[in-house]
């Protein structure tokens, strides 16, 4: 058989190779918005699936050529050159690593978007940062790893053998013509596979103006299904180029760095000139609003979501004691907040340093360890007279957190390990041992702001619920009809009762004793659990800010304010300090009216929420007329530009203008 036969041969199983992997990652995706159908929108039209589908086919024209075309190089060039060495079994070879593979990874996508919402992006890349063991402990519990790993082997294998008939069934022998139309025909099939390329590197287009690929691919209006538009290989690909954007602190919506003089006399509210930004950041204090507390207790409830507060799952009593806190007359409550970012590290980040999220990991820039930023929340309370101390029921190592907070300032930094708790889970230990160890030594130490944060709420969740005195029934009471016999749903939400009723009970033990206590209490993110599969943005992302304590009242803050975590240090040093008292954020007081909050994906403002990277979406949240709406959002957009620019700068070139 000649060079060119063989060839022929060759190329006609690469085609099958091609067609075969188009057909499973269309299948996958078919199966997956199946097994996920509860996430679709309630009022989204079966032309918006059939449009998700055709999406998804044309990247998948990609996704399959890229692995056909490593079988073309290492098996049909290889056969062509190298005639008598035979390929068929690396061709093989080559087909069960990609079936097992994907395989594995429709396995995985499933439990990765009942958590975050959302199939592989970059925040796969927090694995190599995070307790590795911890999560893969994590995975085998909560998510039944070892079954899901053998599932996808036992597919993988059924759809192996499928793949094997496929490649070796008929192929087409070279037609045979006269020497002009056989090599016409031969330059002809050798011009085609260019073409073929481009056609399949566009996605089904020969041009780049009408091509597809996941930036663009979003094209449903339904988020789960423009989630499920990305196969695997196209998610991967995403949250790889993220990733690499985010080193680079090029993907934060809103950072323009040719502004940052601009928006470093925005943040001065004058017209300053300096070349630090330092002296951009300087805030003087109006003056105390309520006498020195002794002990000041920062809470970051670990998914300490806002939606159980709130009057329409009133039934659910997942958030009473939040709710009896806020129901005091010395206790303020903000609605309009959101966290930082979707992790905990995030949180963590913006209440240590004071800057806000910019797609670069705080806990890991070198320039964190070299002194506390201007901003960071330790220095500035040291300079009022007070201790400051980080409380983790976790283990230090976790995200490099003791490292971080001691770098910027911190006094002490307690973990489980430090107060010998009993470890509850590969996570650490449960919330109520982490209170239990700081009421016992209060007495003892001098004014300190304590920084806290609970582990419990999270998976795997496997704490001893009855024992705690958890009562499902008054749960289930307030759950929809479909969602009633759910033991996964109850099980989770229970944990966030125990969460709620561990900080309850800390915050009344710890005012008895002592009474001048002032309690922060917030969360570090939400958007994990909720009971609806399709919240509105403010239901998934937003969470409560209550503050109460001695000496605050209902109206110590204005009525219309929002915020997210970069203002509650200025928050903070605005009730504590004497007039004049200098310090420095990039974000307001509350008690100066901030009308603005944000996280990576939404801004909020006292009447409305929405989304950063389409500006025409938004929620109303309070009545209001169109013209104030209008104003909030151009105002939320330029502030999320300013903070951002301001807190990126910092980040990634330090202080010097």
């Amino acid at each position: 058989m000649g060079r060119f036969s063989v060839f022929f041969e060759n190329i006609q199983k690469d085609l099958k190779t091609y067609l075969f992997l188009i057909v499973l990652l269309c299948v996958y995706r078919g199966a997956f918005i199946f097994i996920m159908q509860e996430y679709i929108g309630p009022n989204t039209a079966m032309n918006q699936i059939a449009l998700a589908m055709w999406a998804g086919l044309r990247l998948t024209l990609k996704s399959a050529g890229i692995m056909a075309m490593l079988s073309f190089l290492a098996c049909t060039l290889t056969t062509v050159m190298l005639p008598r060495f035979n390929t068929n079994r690396l061709r093989v070879v080559l087909g069960y690593v990609y079936i097992v593979v994907l395989s594995i990874l429709f396995q995985a996508r499933i439990p990765y978007y009942r958590v975050f919402n959302v199939t592989f992006n970059q925040n796969i890349y927090n694995t190599f940062n995070d307790d590795v063991y911890a999560l893969f402990i994590t995975m085998i519990q909560e998510y039944n790893l070892p079954s899901r790993i053998l599932a996808a082997i036992l597919i993988g294998a059924i759809i192996c053998y499928l793949f094997k008939l496929v490649l070796f069934s008929r192929n087409y022998r070279l037609p045979q013509f006269t020497a002009t139309k056989s090599l016409l025909l031969r330059c002809s099939i050798i011009a085609s596979i260019p073409v073929f390329m481009l056609f399949m590197r566009f996605g089904g287009s020969f041009t780049y103006n009408h091509s597809i690929n996941w930036e663009n691919a979003a094209i449903t209006k339904d988020t789960f299904l423009n989630e499920a538009v990305l196969d695997d290989i196209q998610a991967l690909y995403r949250a790889y180029s993220v990733n690499e954007r985010m080193s680079q602190g090029a993907m934060a919506s809103g950072v323009h760095k040719e502004k940052i003089r601009e928006y470093a006399k925005m943040a001065a509210g004058n017209d300053i000139e300096s070349d630090r930004i330092d002296d951009y950041l300087i805030r003087h204090a109006a003056g105390a609003k309520i006498a020195k507390p002794r002990h000041i207790f920062i809470i970051l409830g670990e998914t300490y979501a806002q939606w159980p507060i709130m009057e329409k799952y009133s039934k659910l009593n997942l958030a009473n004691g939040l709710k009896e806190i806020i129901q005091q007359d010395n206790a303020i409550y903000t609605s309009s907040f959101l966290p930082n970012g979707s992790f905990t590290q995030m949180a963590i980040s913006a209440m240590v340093s004071g800057l806000s999220d910019v797609s670069v990991p705080v806990n890991y820039q070198p320039r964190s360890y070299e002194k506390p930023y201007a901003t960071a929340l330790a220095p500035q309370m040291q300079k009022l007279g007070y201790k400051v101390d980080f409380w983790y029921g976790g283990f230090p190592s976790w995200e490099r957190i003791k490292d971080f907070t001691l770098a910027q300032g911190f006094d002490h930094f307690y973990s489980s390990t430090d107060f010998a708790a009993e470890q509850d889970n590969i996570w650490g230990t449960k919330d109520e041992y982490i209170f239990q160890a700081l009421l016992s030594h209060l007495s003892e130490e001098e004014p300190t702001v304590h920084l806290i944060l609970t582990v419990s709420n999270h998976p795997p969740y496997n704490l001893d619920l009855e024992k705690a005195g958890f009562d499902p029934s008054k749960i289930i009471d307030g759950l929809p009809e479909e969602q009633k016999n759910n033991q996964e749903l109850i099980r989770q939400l229970g944990h966030y009762w125990y969460m709620d009723k561990v900080v309850h009970d800390f915050v009344r033990e710890t005012e008895q004793k002592y009474p001048d206590s002032l309690f922060i209490i917030t969360g570090d993110h939400a958007d994990r659990v909720n009971v609806t599969k399709t919240p509105v943005p403010f239901e998934r992302y937003s969470i409560p800010l209550v503050i109460y304590g001695q000496g605050i009242t209902k109206d110590i803050l204005p009525p219309n304010r929002a915020g997210g975590h970069v203002n509650i240090m200025p928050t903070l040093i605005e009730l504590l300090a004497p007039e004049n008292f200098t310090y420095y954020s990039i974000g307001n007081s509350l008690t100066k009216e901030n009308k603005v909050g944000f996280n990576p994906a939404y801004w909020i403002t006292p009447h409305a929420m929405g989304s950063i990277e389409h500006p025409d979406e938004y929620e109303i949240l309070s009545a209001t007329d169109d013209q104030e709406i209008r104003h909030e959002k151009e105002m939320a957009e330029e502030k999320v530009s300013m903070m951002r620019t301001i807190s990126s700068w910092i980040l990634l070139k330090g202080n010097q203008l």
